[in-house]
């Protein structure tokens, strides 16, 4: 452990109660947190986020363990020390605690009085710049009970960031706040760990800002871990139901056998799981659940296949200049085909990024019958859909050959298949993230 450190924590135990009611909260908690970086702490409720975040908040003493927090060691630290510590630190709890008393930009100003770090003479300008940082600059002189709820947070938020302090603590900030109020705040806070080195431990279960952490981990039971060994846990439920013998046959089977609604449940659920892992693959590579999906996306390929009633099913990756047939009927796996980027229908739509839907392959300039030719296939209709990662770029190409009844794809075709492949393509870009491009290989 670096002494240096703003948080360091070793060996920190920490229980309520005494005799017969004492329940432990905390158990050999150690962890440290170096300047200007951004801790995420996950977990379920009653796991003892709050517990610790008020620990090294020195919001209480310490009981067993040791708990450094800016140089000063809290473990049976005396009032004076723990009010020092507090100054230096900035706190955003789920209770927003204003004084109702006093206006916005009066409980913003006091936050900044209370640091001692902020001239007197320029208290009202900084306190206005934050309520304009966090959109309530039209609500200077507003009082709490003139806000909503969130308008409160906001104002909470504004209060503990203003004096810049050396070390931001917050408990579920986002929690009552829009999708983009909740970015604005989160990026603020990056700024402060970034610019000015403020250290941000951060409680929530908002997965939509686990992507600012430099490190996410996972409190359960009063014990802390991994966030890697999180997923995976809380992955187990899925995991089971789509492999639980590792096998493809066993995952091919659970997906034939659903109808069209049981399928589209099935893919949102593991559409929901995916998104979680793309907001965070820099900070977990869970190898089974990357395993799972590449196993289950042949599966949802030659499903897709089947419910738009056509023939054949595939999937083509991008790779640089060329395309990859990753997945079709009737391929070996293990003879990666090749295609140059542009070549033939699919090349066509990776390079434009639009759908084609072309109802005679004869017919088109661009279909390659030298395909058909070597497989001994005739196409006659094909659907072909770009797949785009969340960037915009087109990084793979998914196709339908054929309907069964010998009619041309259809416009309730296209709008089918593109409702599909909007979760194919979020599954797809996990692996992407899960290092699947990253292995020194195509396959």
């Amino acid at each position: 452990m670096s002494s240096s450190a703003p948080i360091s924590v070793q060996g920190l135990n920490h229980a309520f109660g005494k005799g017969a009611l004492r329940k432990q909260i905390l158990f050999d908690i150690t962890t440290e947190i170096p300047q200007g970086e951004i801790v995420i702490v996950t977990g379920p409720s009653g796991s003892g986020k709050t517990t610790l975040l008020t620990l090294v908040g020195a919001l209480r003493s310490a009981q067993e363990g040791s708990v450094k927090v800016l140089g000063q060691e809290l473990s049976g630290a005396k009032p004076g020390v723990l009010e020092k510590v507090r100054k230096q630190i900035g706190f955003i709890f789920q209770q927003h605690n204003l004084l109702d008393a006093l206006s916005a930009i009066q409980n913003v100003e006091l936050g900044a009085r209370v640091t001692g770090r902020v001239k007197r003479s320029e208290l009202s300008k900084r306190a206005r710049e934050m309520l304009d940082a966090v959109g309530l600059g039209e609500r200077l002189h507003h009082h709490p009970e003139q806000l909503s709820g969130g308008q409160r947070q906001r104002v909470a938020i504004a209060r503990a960031l203003v004096g810049e302090p050396a070390m931001l603590l917050a408990d579920e900030p986002t929690a009552s706040l829009d999708k983009q109020s909740g970015r604005e705040v989160v990026e603020r806070m990056k700024v402060l760990a970034r610019e000015h080195g403020t250290t941000i431990l951060l409680v929530t279960h908002d997965n939509r800002i686990l992507d600012i952490a430099d490190r996410i981990v996972h409190l359960e039971d009063g014990r802390l871990s991994t966030f890697t060994d999180s997923v995976i846990a809380n992955n187990c439920h899925m995991m089971n139901m789509l492999a639980e013998n590792r096998r493809k046959q066993e995952i091919g089977t659970i997906v034939r056998d659903l109808d069209e609604s049981g399928f589209k449940s099935l893919l949102q659920e593991i559409t929901e799981e995916s998104q979680r892992f793309l907001e965070v693959t820099a900070l977990a590579n869970d190898v089974a659940f990357k395993g799972t999906l590449s196993r289950g996306l042949s599966a949802f390929t030659h499903k897709l296949g089947q419910l738009l009633n056509a023939e054949r099913s595939s999937l083509f990756l991008v790779k640089g200049d060329h395309l990859l047939l990753k997945i079709a009927q009737d391929i070996d796996p293990e003879k990666p085909i090749r295609i140059p980027l542009g070549s033939g229908i699919a090349g066509a739509v990776a390079l434009s990024g639009e759908l084609i839907n072309i109802p005679d392959a004869y017919a088109d300039d661009r279909f390659n019958a030298d395909v058909d030719a070597k497989t001994g296939y005739r196409t006659r209709s094909i659907l072909c859909l770009p797949i785009k990662a969340r960037d915009g770029r087109v990084f793979a190409v998914a196709q339908l050959l054929n309907r069964r009844d010998g009619q041309p794809f259809d416009l309730q075709d296209e709008t089918r298949f593109a409702g599909f492949i909007d979760s194919i393509g979020v599954i797809l870009e996990t692996l992407e993230g899960l290092s699947l491009t990253h292995s020194g290989n195509d396959a």
